[in-house]
């Protein structure tokens, strides 16, 4: 008899798993756990599978009930520096599962912890066990000023209570996983998600983690007492968000839109209604293509991308020759829209894309007669996007621009494009770079002249237009000497693509606006490490700055 999908009696009842009389362990139930459109037994039978049974994982038979609240202060394990034990924040919270924040990093380096998890504690426990508190890795102020750091950290802060920890549950006596079993795992890669998997093989002590319907780009090896695998209905009994297997999706074109300066709306006009439906990569792959297809100069497009790794391919042809490209592998159908949304605003071409059909008042050929002098877009089947948007995309890395990681997506009924911008944290003065700027570096006085003539020679494709037409920023009309360094990172960005990898630099050197308008090109090159052409790039944006015409 095949198993049946895990249930929790009463847990509909309990919100995060509070236990009731009857929920002392997981039973064999025929209920059907309906996430969204996804249904786990539905899916089961489907494709014949097996659920992974609950004494195969290192999770409690009952889930823990989750009284954590935002902007608790707790004791934490460093997960880049695991010897080290940190001041963390809750800065978020779901099903039985905690984000955090080591005081005193900055907001890119957040991480998720289950809330029985053995690397959380109460604050006290290390001094309690003879430790001592450490900064974190990558500490934005000067180590000495940890203790002080620390003081006031803890001074009026709200303490997690004892209360509220759970102990981690005991490891299974050894791997009882065979390869074809489901379950639920956390997308290492995007680790706010839990998605489907399946047991793709087993070595040992360790299992791979394939994830159903991404063809590998997100799969991992981990121990088979890790704590981010999870029998299948978990998410269910704990109020946490599954994400639906390789959903196939639709991406919709407004052709009535704005096309901006670098798309030949007749082009444009010769597209497909939509992309799709199909696997979100296949989608976003046939979008941007037809972006470079479009383009009065591929070139320029090509110039906003970024080589990611695992996604599908582009191409451009440009200086008579073919370039490829990398798309970031994509398993969150939101993620296409936000990857699209950022090209679409470098393009200029905002609202060239959206998640419902727009009203059409030119003829255009369908996607099939389209496909027949182009077969890179390619229909699909399945499942359209509609306004089921539910959850928030957390920051994360991505091939676009990584002033994106910053970009929160919020569900909407009324939006295409329900993007809004997610506000850094506090950044700390920028004092370390002002005695940079006093160390009496010698200021060239050709410095001028030779920026502006290496500028013409090497101005990016399209930059010029796009910084004198660029859309108005968080940043316009506010004095730059009030700039924070997350402020500064993203003038660097949007002031010309190409330097955009540069941006993390200001984060490193701690350079806020008061700094920036200091910074000269030599200065960059002996104490940033830039070379020539970033430098002088850099500094032909500073001066435009400081004559007001950001």
């Amino acid at each position: 008899m095949q198993p049946s999908v895990i249930d929790w009696n009463d847990v509909r009842k309990h919100k995060y798993g509070h236990q009731s009389e009857s929920a002392s362990q997981y039973q064999e139930a025929a209920d059907i756990l309906e996430l969204g459109h996804f249904t786990w037994d539905k899916y089961l039978k489907e494709t014949c599978s097996v659920p992974a049974p609950v004494h195969c994982f290192k999770q409690s038979y009952t889930p823990p009930s989750n009284e954590f609240k935002i902007s608790m202060k707790l004791e934490a394990q460093d997960p880049r520096n695991t010897t080290s034990t940190c001041i963390a924040t809750v800065v978020g919270l779901t099903g039985a599962r905690l984000r955090l924040r080591l005081d005193g990093s900055d907001n890119k380096n957040d991480f998720w912890r289950l809330v029985d998890s053995a690397e959380i504690q109460p604050i006290g426990n290390c001094e309690k066990n003879g430790g001592m508190l450490q900064p974190p890795l990558g500490f934005r102020l000067n180590a000495s000023s940890w203790p002080m750091f620390l003081l006031k950290t803890l001074n009026g802060a709200e303490m997690a209570p004892i209360r509220i920890f759970h102990k981690e549950p005991p490891s299974p006596s050894h791997n009882f996983f065979k390869m074809g079993m489901k379950l639920e795992a956390v997308d290492r890669k995007n680790p706010h998600f839990i998605c489907p998997a399946t047991i793709g093989e087993v070595r040992g002590s360790e299992v791979l983690v394939t994830f159903d319907g991404w063809r590998g780009a997100f799969d991992y090896w981990c121990r088979f007492d890790s704590r981010d695998i999870f029998p299948v209905g978990w998410c269910s009994l704990t109020g946490d968000n599954l994400q639906p297997p390789g959903t196939k999706v639709c991406i919709y074109l407004n052709k009535n839109g704005s096309t901006g300066p670098h798309l030949d709306k007749k082009k444009v006009q010769q597209l497909p209604d939509h992309f799709g439906p199909a696997r979100a990569s296949v989608v976003l792959q046939q979008a941007v293509q037809a972006c470079i297809d479009c383009a009065y100069h591929q070139k320029t497009v090509f110039s906003f991308l970024k080589q990611g790794h695992g996604g599908e391919v582009i191409s451009a042809v440009f200086d008579r020759e073919q370039h490829t490209l990398n798309l970031p592998a994509v398993n969150s159908i939101t993620y296409v829209l936000r990857f699209l949304e950022k090209l679409c605003h470098n393009l200029r071409s905002d609202n060239l894309f959206g998640n419902q059909p727009f009203t059409q008042t030119h003829l255009s050929l369908t996607a099939t007669e389209y496909n027949h002098s182009h077969d890179r877009y390619l229909p699909g089947e399945t499942f359209i996007l509609g306004n089921s948007l539910s959850r928030s995309l957390e920051p994360h890395s991505d091939s676009m621009d990584s002033a994106s990681k910053t970009t929160n997506l919020v569900s909407t009924s009324q939006r295409h494009w329900p993007l809004l911008p997610s506000c850094g944290l506090p950044t700390s003065t920028a004092s370390a770079v002002r005695r940079l700027c006093s160390r009496g570096v010698l200021k060239g006085s050709n410095e001028r002249r030779d920026m502006e003539s290496f500028w013409k020679l090497n101005r990016s494709p399209g930059s010029d237009r796009y910084l004198e037409s660029r859309d108005a920023s968080r940043l316009s009309g506010r004095d730059p000497s009030s700039w924070t360094v997350e402020d500064v990172m993203q003038f660097v960005r949007e002031a010309d693509p190409q330097l955009g990898p540069h941006a993390d630099l200001f984060r490193k050197h701690e350079i806020d606006g008061k700094a920036l308008l200091l910074l000269r090109s030599d200065m960059m090159m002996k104490y940033m490490g830039l070379k020539l052409g970033p430098a002088l790039k850099l500094s032909y944006h500073i001066d435009r700055l400081k004559q007001g015409k950001f």
